[in-house]
């Protein structure tokens, strides 16, 4: 036994022994090399390529930035001071528009449980259904809201209806599609141990999904709402209600100072609408 603990310990000293498992002791660890400069070097001169044909399509350049300077120079003279008397007529709009993100974002929230549920691989058992599901999804998300507002307002005339509508199905595709990747990461030991004793989908989806999902869906439709009220804003450009009128009316006469008071009212609603929901993120996250 002495002797065997001897040749043991001097064994360990040996190089390539007692190193890996199962290893020869003429077995070397190869560590991965780092990239070297020419990948770094590629990678670079590609990025500097893609940049330099879209401006070279798209006919940008700095000459052109830098000659407009002066103009940005004397909007900007034109903007400020603010003409804060024009404050009162535009808080009725701006409230219109919170109002117009809530009811839109809502309906929204409501048709996309059903649609994330259609979507997830994981509860669908077949991919001729969740396929052309989320082939649909992404048709509604490839839309621009305004262009989708300019279609309820051809079928239902000016207001907020067509906004509301507009935001509802740009809502649907935003939080649909985050749901239903959060669905297919979500744990599935309790759903098997509830499918072992006989409970149907349905009920597999109120105990056992609802319960992993309700924060993260939560934050969804906070994060929805944030861009819904920045979306809604504009979406008056097209005849669809909201402060986005009188952006309309101000930029169309001219009357830049006015148009300053808009946007630093919608600023100061977004920010303050921006931090509430953040620490509602953190209470439920």
């Amino acid at each position: 036994m002495k002797g065997q603990t001897n040749v043991s310990l001097q064994n360990s000293g040996k190089p390539g022994i007692g190193k890996e498992p199962g290893s020869s002791p003429s077995q070397v660890i190869k560590r991965p090399k780092p990239p070297g400069r020419t990948k770094h070097l590629l990678t670079l001169v590609i990025i500097l390529l893609l940049l330099w044909a879209s401006a070279k399509q798209t006919d940008a350049s700095f000459t052109e930035l830098f000659e407009g300077f002066p103009n940005m120079l004397d909007l900007l003279k034109e903007m400020f001071p603010p003409r804060w008397s024009y404050f009162d007529n535009i808080v009725q709009g701006m409230l219109e528009t919170i109002r117009m993100a809530l009811i839109g974002t809502t309906i929204g929230a409501i048709i996309a449980i059903p649609v994330a549920i259609i979507c997830a691989g994981n509860l669908m058992p077949s991919r001729w259904i969740y396929y052309p599901a989320r082939f649909v999804l992404n048709l509604i998300r490839t839309v621009p809201d305004l262009l989708l507002a300019a279609l309820f307002v051809a079928v239902f005339g000016l207001g907020p209806i067509p906004g509301i509508l507009a935001l509802a199905v740009f809502s649907v595709g935003l939080i649909a599609k985050l749901t239903y990747e959060t669905l297919e990461t979500i744990d599935q030991g309790p759903l098997e141990a509830m499918t072992a004793v006989g409970m149907n989908r349905i009920q597999l989806i109120v105990y056992g999904v609802v319960p992993q999902l309700a924060a993260q869906f939560t934050s969804y439709v906070l994060y929805a709402f944030e861009i819904n009220v920045r979306a809604a804003a504009i979406l008056g450009l097209v005849g669809a209600g909201g402060i986005g009128l009188y952006y309309e009316a101000t930029l169309g006469f001219l009357e830049y100072d006015k148009t300053s008071v808009i946007i630093l009212f919608t600023l100061a609603i977004v920010l303050i609408i921006d931090f509430v929901s953040t620490k509602l993120r953190e209470k439920l996250l």
